[in-house]
């Protein structure tokens, strides 16, 4: 006689139960920053959550997590089926590898799922160590195109980040043509910076966004210059609302995209609790938010509402806002009491099928499923009854006991025969059993490192000096006295072709290089090729390149391609990593000290202001006006004590902010002593006769630059 029972738990309240015939949902990625927000992250419903243990990871001021709560919380995860990406995503120093691979032991060991990572040579050298270990591109890897996420899968990488500028056509064109699954973002905090462009907080206040410590300098005000009398000025026009992109789920299904993202480990439980909650009721339903749901989302967190400019590609004044007095008391009028995270995680538990057999004589048996993992016990021979004997019903009353454990009962079939009789502790002990094991297998160890030893360093090409210009009319007649390789911006390059005529086709001689734009999405590719083209037919034989997904580019049109220190080397084995894919020589991350500089052996810059951001939102535009903007020159972006910082248009209607004093090393040059011989200079809004000084003064060991600014009055 056999009997099944479906014990499954209804749908939770205001859930539909999911489509078959529908494509597989994303995975729905939660923050947690704390034990408490990961408790709130799984009640709610999310797939997988992201937090960072102690230390490398680029929410330092989070509570994070390491020891017993590190442990506990991995524990907890793969008890309820939630995958765990960690997050490793700072930029790392070469006497720190060491500690940072410790620390992936560590969490390898504990049994992560996957690992962020933003730094190239540590992503390399993990996958080294533990291949087995699913790597994510963090999205200060700044990945914005197809072929960023190509070149990263060659260094071991799984997934790809997508950066949060990209529109819904660029994203549709990673989702499609990536050879690593792709994870975007969908709510929460957004950078006005380019994804992985930042050095404003660390060059303006010294704390790095790349290290963790981001002081959120674009949440300042700021003002321009502007001379005309009565104009409005954006008090604050590099503060972002927040993303939410709670409007377009269709879309969002449609992309194929391996998960959604939710920005917040620095939100209170209650926060990840609510946004988690409503997203995952709306994948479920695969339907756009009400605006019962937005208001929703507006009473957890907002400032001044919310924006998706980026995705559907209107980037304009609307995306502005700052967290008011009105968003704040609308929180604080939203706040109900928390609900218990711990009650409502139990349907979390693990569904699983049960079957079993009892038969006069013979052992009785259990065998429990759960997804892939099966395991079978046997027990104490049943008896035959006198009376009473053993009932479906008894039985699947006692091996469904499973409060406590990480499973639920689904299906129970359970067959008896011969009237047995075995006793309730019998039942238990048989349970009991088979829970032990399954619950094992939840938590398989992982394969041994290999202790192979990290790979060799490659040597350190021999180059030479550089320099780059933004503005070709300005380079001095005695630029190749510092550097053999002048680039000037590629979208100038034609112009550059015009200018250099008559009396100036000298110039034709010095430009070898143009610098490829800092940000190419999928959609400008094309439109960068034809430039490159343009540039490698009059001549052009190098190319700067500041981004992993634009070396192909360079190298497509037969140019010799060198690493800009956007590319963010930090260490000598992002170093070995960059130039095994291609580039012929690196210069290094300006954030770098002196002897981190001895250390790594490459070329850095020695002079210029120091990009600190590339703003896909037009700033030029929220401070002056679009005339301004067109004509390409350097306009002041102002804050408190009057510091001005240089804005300028550059490709695609892009800003790029500069810092608002020159880097200048001349004074230094005896401590240089032991680093790379090889000089990079950085010419902004310098005039000619500026230009020219500053290269004197670098050649005759000036120790300031007060010759330099005298030339400038």
């Amino acid at each position: 006689m056999t009997a099944r029972y479906d014990t499954r738990a209804a749908p939770r309240k205001g859930y539909k139960t999911m489509n078959t015939t529908r494509k597989p949902l994303p995975e729905l990625l939660a923050p947690a920053g704390t034990p408490e927000a990961l408790d709130a992250a799984i009640a709610a419903g999310a797939d997988a959550v992201y937090f960072g243990a102690s230390a490398f990871n680029a929410r330092m001021m989070a509570k994070n997590f390491e020891g017993g709560t590190l442990r506990e919380a991995f524990r907890k995860c793969r008890y309820y089926g939630v995958k765990t990406n960690i997050t490793l995503n700072i930029l790392v120093h070469d006497r720190e590898i060491r500690d940072m691979l410790a620390c992936a032991e560590e969490l390898y060991t504990l049994g992560a799922d996957a690992l962020i990572v933003a730094d190239l040579g540590a992503a390399r050298l993990i996958h080294h160590y533990f291949p087995e270990m699913e790597l994510h591109a963090s999205t200060q890897a700044a990945g914005h195109n197809t072929l960023a996420a190509r070149e990263l899968a060659k260094l071991g990488f799984t997934r790809l980040v997508a950066a949060r500028e990209l529109s819904f056509d660029d994203l549709s064109t990673i989702c499609r043509e990536s050879p690593i699954e792709t994870e975007l973002f969908i709510h929460g905090a957004i950078c006005v910076s380019q994804s992985g462009g930042c050095l404003a907080s660390s060059l303006i206040g010294g704390r790095s966004g790349n290290r963790g410590e981001c002081a959120q300098p674009c949440r300042l005000p700021y003002h321009g210059d502007c001379k005309e009398k009565g104009k409005k000025r954006c008090e604050y026009p590099l503060s972002l609302k927040d993303m939410c992109l709670a409007g377009h789920i269709p879309e969002l299904l449609s992309l194929g995209a391996a998960s959604l993202k939710i920005e917040g480990r620095m939100k209170p439980p209650e926060y990840v609790y609510g946004v988690v909650s409503i997203w995952r009721r709306l994948l479920d339903e695969g339907r756009n938010a009400t605006a019962e749901e937005m208001n929703a989302f507006r009473a957890l967190f907002s400032r001044s509402g919310f924006t998706d400019g980026y995705f559907v590609k209107k980037i304009n004044h609307d995306m502005l806002g700052v967290r008011t007095d009105a968003d704040k008391a609308l929180t604080a009028a939203g706040k109900t009491q928390a609900p218990d995270y711990t009650k409502l995680m139990e349907n979390r538990r693990r569904e699983t099928d049960i079957r079993a057999s009892f038969a006069v004589g013979e052992p009785s048996a259990l065998t429990m499923r759960c997804g892939d993992n099966e395991v079978s016990v046997t027990g104490q021979a049943p008896e035959k009854a006198l009376n009473r004997p053993l009932t479906e019903e008894t039985a699947a009353k006692n091996l469904t006991k499973l409060g406590g454990t990480p499973f639920m009962a689904k299906n129970i079939d359970i067959s008896i025969s011969g009237d047995p009789i075995l006793p309730i502790s019998a039942l238990n002990a048989l349970r009991r059993d088979a829970v032990a094991q399954l619950t094992e297998k939840l938590f398989p160890p992982r394969p041994p490192k290999n202790n192979s030893g990290p790979p060799a360093h490659r040597d350190i090409p021999d180059t030479a000096g550089s320099a780059r210009f933004e503005d070709f009319r300005e380079i001095p007649e005695n630029i190749r006295e510092v550097a053999e390789y002048v680039f000037i911006p590629l979208e100038s390059f034609h112009d550059f072709l015009y200018y250099a005529m008559g009396d100036k086709a000298w110039l034709r001689d010095v430009v070898n290089g143009v610098a490829v734009p800092p940000v190419v999405f999928d959609s400008e590719t094309d439109e960068i090729r034809g430039m490159l083209r343009e540039a490698a037919d009059n001549g052009i034989r190098h190319a700067l390149v500041a981004n992993l997904g634009h070396l192909k580019l360079a190298t497509d049109a037969g140019m010799v391609p060198h690493g800009d220190h956007r590319l963010n080397i930090y260490n000598r084995y992002t170093a070995d990593a960059l130039l095994d894919l291609g580039f012929a020589d690196l210069i290094a991350s300006p954030e770098l000290t002196i002897p981190q500089l001895r250390t790594l052996g490459l070329p850095f810059a020695v002079y210029g202001r120091i990009p600190l951001m590339t703003l896909q939102k037009c700033c030029i535009k929220e401070l002056y006006s679009c005339d301004e903007c067109a004509r390409r020159g350097f306009l002041p972006l102002v804050v408190r004590r009057d510091t001005a910082f240089p804005l300028r248009r550059c490709f695609r209607h892009r800003n790029i902010l500069y810092n608002s004093v020159p880097l200048w090393m001349c004074d230094k040059k005896s401590e240089l002593q032991g680093c790379s011989g090889a000089m990079h200079f950085i010419f902004t809004d310098e005039k000619k006769k500026e230009a020219a000084a500053v290269i004197d003064a670098w050649k005759n060991g000036s120790p300031t630059d007060k010759k330099i600014r005298r030339i400038s009055k």
